[in-house]
């Protein structure tokens, strides 16, 4: 009878700790551990996903393109854009790192290790240039795609619906893009809008509308449709920020050229929190020192009715 009672035992303590487990599991609220994973597919497109997420997952376009030098006023596809091609190396068995390979087709090769977490997605770049020759590649750009997150789903026709959820950093303030004045209307493209930081020429950045503001740091974001999430991006080096017509947000990364035989680090994060403006900036405050973006925040506009 002695092996019947220590079976008994045994299953009466695993019911116990699954059931604990359970409980646990549904008390962890959403946004806590295990909730982000990645996903890949060709060319080159990156998912985010978490159940608790608006829309459930963020598509980027990573990396959508490699551009050169002198992009204001180009052509954007006999001039700007490098051809590159993408490789996925690895994703771990929680799907949580994931390993890529860019090879530009001038000879350029960048590893990306891109590694979730429980409220956001960590981006290391390790560019180098194995060749003989300076690359052009100059800066590229990580295009997301945010219509199910703001509430505006890409069926809709209406391409500029989901501009009062967007915001960036103007005098200080969590400004959303309606209330940004004045709004550049011309350019080689349009629509769309561009901002170019103070330490970057305004001749090499994405030939949509540039505005004439200069934003007070990298960050760029949006509020989910029912305001209880923010998406939000930023990269250092970086080279713009940009408002696209695919309903997407971009803070460009900067490669800046490389020499021969050149290697140079590029970091990036995706945010995605509650909606706290005041615990977004302190984040990013920590994650992107160099930017020395101010601590104190007014309080965001409300979305125009």
């Amino acid at each position: 009878m002695f092996p019947v009672r220590s079976s008994n035992r045994f299953r009466r303590r695993s019911l116990w700790s699954l059931s604990l487990g359970l409980l646990a599991a549904m008390l962890l609220p959403a946004g806590t551990a295990d909730a982000l994973t990645l996903r890949f597919k060709a060319p080159h497109w990156l998912y985010i996903e978490g159940e608790h997420l608006p829309g459930k997952v963020i598509e980027v376009n990573y990396l959508e393109a490699y551009c050169r030098a002198g992009s204001t006023e180009a052509d954007w596809v006999k001039h700007t854009v490098i051809p590159h091609r993408a490789e996925l190396l690895s994703l771990s068995a929680d799907r949580k790192v994931l390993k890529l390979r860019d090879t530009l087709e001038d000879g350029v090769v960048v590893d990306h290790t891109v590694t979730a977490g429980t409220d956001g997605v960590d981006f290391r770049l390790v560019a180098r240039n194995p060749g003989p020759k300076r690359s052009e590649a100059h800066w590229a750009q990580a295009c997301v795609r945010l219509g199910e997150f703001t509430g505006y789903p890409a069926t809709g026709t209406n391409l500029d619906d989901y501009l009062p959820k967007c915001f960036l950093i103007l005098s200080n303030r969590i400004t959303r893009f309606p209330d940004i004045q004045p709004w550049a209307k011309t350019a080689r493209y349009v629509p769309g809008q561009t901002w170019c930081p103070r330490h970057v020429p305004r001749t090499d950045v994405n030939p949509r509308p540039l505005s004439p503001l200069v934003p007070d740091d990298g960050l760029i974001g949006a509020f989910s449709g029912d305001e209880r999430w923010m998406f939000a991006t930023a990269w250092e080096p970086y080279q713009e920020l940009f408002q696209g017509v695919i309903r997407c947000l971009h803070s460009d990364l900067r490669l800046g050229g490389l020499e021969p035989g050149e290697t140079k680090r590029i970091r990036g994060r995706i945010y995605l929190m509650k909606a706290d403006p005041e615990a977004l900036r302190d984040r990013y405050a920590r994650d992107f020192p160099e930017h020395r973006p101010s601590r104190i925040v007014r309080k965001a506009s409300p979305t125009p009715k």
